[in-house]
């Protein structure tokens, strides 16, 4: 829905943050923070305090978001954090909100941080065969999170060897996103403490699958839907010279594999039919992010011919984002009307063929669509970013401005809301409003003193309206405070 591989391109910056910020780890050690827990097992609350993690793992996030291929798709996103929440309903020892996000790379890889941030690479979900196979990697991370694995890690390693805190971060997240280069700096670094670090995952990785198994078994999951992954995964890379990044990260020896197989069989079969979103998210990635086009059509008409589909509906689903893909907008719009006919509120559906409307400039066909659904599900991400998209390129400014404005109130840091903001002011000529939101585009980016620059310069467009310009002087004020408080940690 929107391509923001240019906008980052031309907002690349030098991010300071905390992760490349020097502060000392035995300052954390001892201290005697408002919401540390008393010692009850996880040794990891004498490191980082929970408003600490919380704090490092936006930090990271916003990383992540400025250096990563984030996947920026309001369906993908509502998917996988509608999936990821169902798991951490049912989680123990919760203590903030979770954030489920994709990136767009074709490894298997799954990581979790600080905050409750877990992060799944796109080839993972389009490998696995079930959602219950995909759950089962989400809630081993979701078990990594609720049990401090990485604080406890980090303990370790400050025990072993006096090292920065900013250091050890660093390179556990190098390690998480990108193994390869994240193991090279973790053993030129920390040498002395390897083999300790090692043991110390192996533990962390059998609590985790324990507790995982369990969580995903209490949500209605398939139990078996682990040690089928992991076996899986085992099997597929049994002689292969390059593992996936997830088997660096996650080492998946035979006995973890007989292991996990052990703690699935104590709990029911629970067999599970197909699930129609998780068939759809894997069409999108395959035809949105993966593959060529015109062989993604091949691939598509050929299940559909030959009925090897898991659910048909999924398989003229890519069909239609196939054919949009290589702009045949007509064949698409009638796979996607016949789609959305027989399930009338399915945001799939709706998303493709807002793309196709727009494409093919029947804006008209688009606004009425959305305009129905925006009543019925007020505020709904995937509803209200393609609303005030298709207003946007209907040049309906101010409308589209307001929709986009209501749905801030309700997430108040949705990346794509305010980069779509910044386009219409852009195209409006209301360049304090522009520099404005362009500001929160790079706050979130980490990029704090970019984003007091922005709006610096969005105050001197704004002298007519004193009320703004006191709303410009906060905001610098809270972006100053905010990039202090990441370098006292």
């Amino acid at each position: 829905m929107f391509n923001l591989k240019t906008f980052l391109q031309a907002s690349s910056f030098t991010l300071s943050i905390a992760i490349a910020t020097s502060f000392d780890a035995n300052a954390f050690i001892g201290q005697n923070d408002k919401n540390k827990l008393p010692e009850i097992g996880t040794s990891a609350f004498s490191v980082l305090s929970l408003d600490k993690e919380r704090q490092i793992g936006q930090a990271m996030m916003r990383q992540l978001r400025a250096s990563s291929p984030l996947i920026q798709d309001p369906v993908l996103i509502e998917y996988i954090n509608d999936l990821g929440n169902q798991l951490v309903k049912n989680a123990q020892d919760v203590h903030y909100a979770f954030e489920f996000f994709i990136i767009n790379n074709d490894e298997l890889n799954a990581f979790a941080f600080f905050g409750g941030h877990v992060g799944i690479h796109s080839g993972l979900i389009t490998t696995a065969d079930t959602e219950s196979e995909l759950a089962s990697v989400i809630a081993h991370e979701i078990s990594h999170v609720t049990q401090r694995h990485l604080a406890r890690r980090l303990e370790s390693q400050s025990q072993t060897q006096a090292l920065t805190m900013a250091g050890m971060i660093s390179g556990v997240l190098l390690s998480l996103v990108n193994p390869t280069m994240g193991m090279a700096a973790l053993s030129a670094s920390m040498a002395a403490s390897q083999q300790a670090s090692i043991n110390y995952t192996r533990g962390n990785e059998k609590e985790a699958d324990r507790v995982g198994i369990a969580l995903l078994a209490s949500s209605n999951f398939d139990p078996q839907g682990a040690p089928s992954f992991f076996a899986k995964m085992s099997e597929k890379y049994r002689y292969a010279s390059k593992p996936p990044a997830m088997l660096l990260t996650h080492p998946l020896p035979e006995s973890r594999i007989a292991d996990a197989r052990q703690r699935a069989h104590n709990y029911p079969v629970r067999p599970l039919a197909p699930k129609l979103e998780f068939e759809l998210a894997k069409a999108r990635i395959k035809s949105r992010y993966q593959g060529d086009g015109e062989a993604n059509i091949n691939f598509y008409q050929r299940q559909l011919d030959k009925k090897t589909y898991i659910l048909k509906e999924a398989a003229l689903y890519g069909l239609a984002l196939s054919y949009f893909e290589e702009k045949k907008y007509q064949p698409a719009k009638k796979v996607l009307i016949q789609l959305l006919q027989n399930d009338k509120h399915n945001l799939f559906y709706v998303d493709a063929l807002t793309d196709v409307y727009l494409s093919a400039k029947e804006f008209d066909a688009a606004l009425t669509m959305l305009a129905e659904l925006n009543l019925l599900m007020p505020n709904n991400q995937v509803v209200s970013l393609n609303y005030g998209n298709a207003l946007f390129t209907a040049d309906k400014y101010d409308e589209a401005v307001q929709v986009l404005q209501d749905f801030l109130l309700v997430q108040p840091n949705n990346f794509i809301a305010y980069d779509l903001l910044t386009s219409i002011y852009r195209k409006q000529g209301k360049m304090g409003l522009m520099h404005m939101h362009k500001a929160e585009v790079l706050a979130l980016l980490g990029g704090y003193s970019k984003a007091v620059d922005e709006l610096q310069t969005s105050y001197s467009f704004l002298e007519s309206k004193p009320l703004l310009q006191k709303r410009i002087k906060a905001r610098i004020l809270q972006f100053q405070e905010q990039e202090n408080r990441l370098k006292r940690l």
